[in-house]
């Protein structure tokens, strides 16, 4: 990879890391340092050697809301990232749950994106993961803005060098009956709208032992976050309930971004980039960025996940701040 690509990437990464929302992952970095440094640039380069399938994890429902459903942030990033990455020769299949599948078939059909290529899991069903991963041949297994289990005393053990007396402060701030739940950013449990689709990575080595693992998120409480020390992350997160969100499950590698949209967009622009397929991208600019929240939105209710309401936002975001960092990926392609 020449040393161009490589800014170039490591510029795609600098235009997702602003923290528009104020989540605190991002905006503390002015003071406590960068997290997962370069972490876009190492997940894009393990593309480039051996990906015969990538599966996708998305969809976070919201339930409290007056149209219950999937939030706006985490299917089009997946599903970009899948059509980005099949243009590059890989094949893709994208997962979700029940509850998120309308939301998730609604951003396919928008992107126009195979429904042959995606996949509802029930974890209600015996065997589940044995079931998925018999019939896949897995080199690569993403998460998307998928919401994670919380940290154990065990887990949190396995992370902290110094477990004298901040063991204390780990039980103070995560009550047992918070043990290995999933979390939104308020600190309510759950659990009873989230299928465990994170034991997919849990167990995936068991399977496919060679497989990279990337997680994506922008608040802590999803997949991937566990590359990062609870510690860490319950000093950086900005809410009363900083204890609670971050996600135990780590990976290989893990992306962090003011939106998880934004993080998927950019891993899509650098593969692209690495397979000198970057010119599909632009077939995604604005206006078409824009018609496919519309139709997530008419199609399948989803509801931005900071609003709560029914409308074609991300996480709170004027639409046009939103599309800033794409913008600047696709200017910086256009040198």
């Amino acid at each position: 990879m020449g040393t161009s690509q490589t800014d170039m990437i490591r510029e795609f990464d600098r235009l997702i890391r602003r923290d528009p929302g104020k989540r605190g992952l991002i905006d503390s970095e002015s003071r406590f340092g960068p997290l997962c440094q370069d972490h876009l640039l190492q997940a894009a380069m393990a593309f480039e050697i051996g990906a015969t399938q990538v599966v996708i994890i998305t969809g976070f429902f919201v339930p409290h809301t007056s149209f219950p459903a999937a939030e706006t942030d985490g299917p089009p990033g997946a599903v970009l990232l899948a059509l980005i990455l099949e243009a590059c020769g890989i094949d893709t299949l994208v997962v979700t749950d029940a509850l998120c599948a309308p939301v998730l078939t609604a951003t396919a059909d928008a992107f126009c994106y195979p429904r042959s290529q995606l996949a509802v899991l029930d974890p209600e069903q015996p065997k589940w993961v044995e079931s998925f991963f018999s019939r896949q041949k897995i080199s690569h297994l993403i998460s998307i803005e998928r919401v994670g289990p919380s940290h154990t005393l065990d887990s949190w053990r396995s992370q902290s060098a110094d477990q004298g007396a901040a063991t204390g402060v780990f039980q103070q701030r995560v009550p047992e009956a918070h043990f290995d739940r999933c979390h939104n950013m308020r600190g309510e449990i759950i659990d009873s709208f989230t299928a465990p689709l994170h034991q997919l990575f849990e167990r995936v080595h068991e399977f496919f032992p060679a497989a990279i693992t990337i997680g994506i998120g922008d608040g802590g409480n999803e997949i991937g976050m566990g590359s990062i020390t609870w510690t860490e992350l319950e000093r950086r997160i900005a809410s009363e309930f900083s204890g609670l969100i971050p996600c135990r499950i780590a990976t290989h590698w893990t992306i962090i971004a003011g939106t998880s949209n934004w993080g998927a967009f950019a891993l899509a622009a650098a593969v692209a980039l690495l397979h000198e397929q970057a010119d599909i991208l632009f077939d995604w600019q604005r206006d078409a960025q824009l018609k496919v929240l519309e139709f997530m939105v008419r199609e399948a209710d989803a509801v931005d996940g900071i609003t709560k309401q029914r409308e074609p936002t991300v996480d709170g975001l004027p639409f046009l701040t939103y599309m800033q960092p794409w913008e600047g990926i696709l200017s910086i392609l256009s040198r």
